[in-house]
């Protein structure tokens, strides 16, 4: 096979991402603007040998799609707002258990139903933070159809890595835009693989490193004795309610995500090197914005572009470097500014942080924020 040109929306490049990952198992409820999602894979997964399912709600989704990894199946499942909001517990089980799931959150506007056909981005702190206690997971954010294709399917990637939920969060307008997308050659990647222990004899399900150390993880079913709990746990997997257990298991956990936030950052970035100005900005936001800076590139004005495709864990170190030399920071976001609070942390007092939030179901016109980007200067 060579490469493949479609014209496909993001919510079908996801899909295709997650199949080319090896995808085995999905179980969801529909609800708008994820749906195709849902669709896609009901039809497409059976020719693989794969299984779907349509569940009763959006707990019961996420749940079978923890079930199914926990026998060695690559499992995702797919939401948008309220049935985000009712896998959060479950998000939590899966960061605590360390088992490896895909959830694709193509966001609309909230809180509540919202305006179910509108996008928005008002989910991006509930992606790091929606689940209670102290938890580490990755987000990523395409900012266009292809890459949903690339990061749905690196999002497979991470997961099977670090033994995580990852969450892929799009909106509405990236999740139903159509583009040209040309598909690599099947044959020109790997598909992600779950490092499994060699024999069942010994097999400590959470025995790792502790620096941030990810334990092998055997499959149930294949003569591998463990035992799975959202309580506190050992390297056997038994509950403890032991504080150096506790606190060993939890500073393990946050380590092996943080410890690598660099290496995990991922974003792109245009004439940033002498910028006066910079724009910074992810999923479909990023589109008026980056044609925003290009405008203002051609009148003369040193504005540069940062988009951010790794959202969670924040990469602080490569952002900060990146804004160096900009005076002021721009923020188009379809929320009330929970990115631009992110950069405000990393800049600290040296860099005037503009927010400009959206909140009215609309996406951003490019002359929106070139207005505010031209008064910068």
């Amino acid at each position: 096979m060579a490469e493949t040109v479609k014209l496909m929306q993001g919510n079908e490049a996801c899909t295709m991402g997650a199949l080319a990952a090896g995808l085995e198992f999905f179980a969801g409820y529909p609800i708008t603007p994820s749906t195709e999602i849902a669709e896609m894979c009901a039809e497409e997964l059976p020719k693989f040998g794969g299984r779907f399912i349509q569940m009763e709600d959006e707990i019961g989704s996420i749940s079978a799609c923890i079930g199914a990894s926990l026998t060695g199946r690559k499992s995702m499942t797919a939401t948008s707002g309220p049935g985000f909001s009712l896998m959060q517990e479950s998000i939590g089980y899966a960061c605590l258990c360390e088992i490896p799931v895909v959830i694709v959150n193509v966001q609309r506007m909230g809180p509540s139903t919202g305006m179910p056909t509108s996008p928005a981005q008002q989910d991006l702190m509930q992606a790091r933070w929606g689940t209670h206690g102290d938890h580490s997971l990755i987000a990523l954010a395409p900012g266009n159809v292809r890459e949903c294709y690339e990061l749905t399917f690196k999002a497979f990637e991470l997961s099977e890595k670090y033994r995580v939920p990852v969450i892929v969060l799009t909106d509405e307008v990236i999740g139903h835009m159509r583009e040209k997308v040309v598909l690599p050659d099947p044959r020109s990647y790997s598909i992600p693989r779950r490092a499994m222990p060699d024999s069942p004899a010994g097999y400590k399900p959470y025995a790792a490193d502790p620096d941030g150390g990810v334990p092998l993880m055997a499959p149930f079913g294949q003569g591998y004795r463990w035992h799975c709990t959202g309580l506190f746990h050992d390297e056997s997997g038994a509950p403890s309610g032991k504080a150096t257990v506790g606190n060993t298991l939890l500073r393990r956990l946050d380590r092996k995500i943080g410890k690598n936030t660099e290496a995990l950052a991922d974003y792109y970035a245009e004439n940033m090197e002498d910028c006066e100005v910079a724009v910074v900005s992810f999923g479909s936001s990023a589109m008026a914005a980056l044609s925003a800076v290009r405008r203002a590139r051609k009148q003369g004005l040193k504005a540069g572009m940062l988009r951010l495709k790794t959202m969670w864990p924040f990469p602080d170190k490569t952002v900060g470097d990146l804004l160096g030399r900009a005076r002021t920071v721009i923020v188009p976001e379809m929320n009330l500014g929970q990115l631009a609070l992110e950069i405000e942390r990393v800049v600290h007092c040296d860099t005037e942080v503009v927010k400009l939030g959206k909140v009215n179901g609309e996406l951003f016109h490019p002359d929106e924020v070139f207005n505010v980007l031209k008064e910068a200067f």
